[in-house]
């Protein structure tokens, strides 16, 4: 288990806006569900793309530029090399987004203003992590995540603007051949590196989980870094072999993972199934649901299954880990800088009183229940089903960002 300290962590101030933009924008995302029908779903589909980037870029990213800020300095124990080019991230991510957002769904010329937003908006949070990582004389196996993430979000974000440029009409290119690099290197290589790397940290701190190899992690990160660069290759030389290569390593890498989650999981001290165990237990299950199906795509070719997978995958496993470890960031950071002070002058209060129960709770059955029916909806091709799904998501996107802003401003 790798040692924290907070000694070198941002204010909560900076770190604030991002998870009340990424909670909102998961409530619009949630919002955009309802304008689908089956017939426009689709993976090249104007209205597929758009929604795809109003949620891994306003929700996923958001929240995960904002987590990143606070937990790179204290994992590596340096400080930020620039950290108030934090308060220029978020506000650009989220211009940048909308842009993006609008140029998919209506108006393609908005596509390279909003790409070049969005590049710029990452290019200075990769530069500054990568600024900070050189300050460290040893990298450890979560740093090496780290670098090795933020390196394939480098060239994912270049070949995103590229794909952005040639949607508008501005230049000529192939675009089905680099969506696979694009989707592969910010999606595998970017998020899921990014979460699987931080495992490391964060689920043996919130569960007390002890004595247990990371032998597993090293080895699924090494396959899955090599699946994402298989795929990559494949785009520019047209092999079918070595991109099918790069898929099965991908779901090879992340089945073993989910080995080492259950490994974790196994050897916790901290028993209580709480809204955050929930969470972990939905999203690693959805995880493997992903990987199935889409493991079934490659056999059969039927392409809601792919769109199936694609949708456990994002909602399922990314949504509930990111709004699961919210659920333990937000309390912990406004009660380290709000009420570790008063501790031994007067009563403060304990972190659990600081999240809302009932509230959390509801959160997680509602948006569990739409996630599934809209899988389900996917697959049969049903458009009550989406309609249904998303209203269950509506009601747990409310009460997400309920949460969000009561664990902000709790006093």
């Amino acid at each position: 288990m790798f040692s924290i300290s907070q000694d070198f962590a941002p204010p909560f101030k900076l770190i604030s806006p991002y998870f009340i933009a990424g909670s909102i924008f998961y409530f619009l995302s949630v919002l955009f569900l309802f304008s689908f029908s089956v017939e426009n779903i689709s993976v090249l589909d104007q209205k597929t793309l758009s929604f795809v980037h109003l949620f891994l870029l306003g929700f996923v990213m958001m929240t995960i530029f904002g987590a990143m800020a606070q937990l790179v300095p204290v994992v590596l124990e340096v400080g930020h090399f620039g950290v108030e080019l934090f308060y220029a991230i978020w506000p650009l991510l989220a211009v940048g987004t909308m842009l993006m957002v609008l140029g998919f769904y209506s108006y393609p010329m908005l596509l390279p203003f909003g790409g070049v937003v969005v590049l710029i908006a990452m290019m200075i949070f990769v530069m500054e992590i990568f600024l900070t990582i050189k300050k460290v004389k040893k990298l450890n196996l979560v740093m090496s995540s780290m670098l090795s993430a933020n390196i394939f979000l480098f060239f994912g974000i270049i070949f995103g603007l590229v794909m952005a440029l040639g949607y508008a009409g501005m230049i000529d290119i192939n675009i089905n051949s680099l969506l696979r690099s694009h989707v592969f290197l910010v999606i595998v290589g970017y998020i899921t590196v990014t979460i699987m790397g931080l495992s490391v940290v964060l689920l043996p701190m919130f569960g007390l989980s002890h004595g247990f190899s990371m032998k597993p992690l090293e080895r699924a990160l090494k396959i899955v870094s090599l699946a994402v660069l298989l795929v990559v290759l494949s785009s520019f030389i047209e092999f079918k072999p070595l991109e099918y290569t790069g898929y099965i390593l991908a779901s090879v890498g992340l089945f073993i993972y989910f080995y080492f989650i259950k490994i974790i999981y196994k050897t916790r001290a901290r028993k209580e199934i709480d809204i955050y165990a929930k969470s972990l237990i939905f999203s690693y299950f959805s995880l493997i649901a992903s990987l199935i199906l889409g493991l079934m795509y490659l056999v059969v070719g039927y392409e809601p299954l792919l769109l199936t997978s694609a949708w456990m995958m994002f909602f399922g496993f990314f949504s509930f880990i990111i709004t699961g470890h919210i659920y333990k960031i937000i309390p912990f950071l406004v009660w380290f800088e709000r009420f570790s002070p008063l501790v031994g002058k007067q009563k403060v209060p304990m972190l659990a009183d600081m999240l809302p129960k009932k509230s959390s709770s509801a959160q997680f059955l509602f948006c569990a229940v739409g996630t599934v029916i809209i899988a389900i909806a996917i697959l049969l091709q049903n458009d009550i089903f989406i309609k249904a799904g998303a209203s269950f998501l509506l009601m747990g996107a409310l009460a997400f960002v309920r949460n969000v802003f009561y664990m902000i401003n709790y006093k």
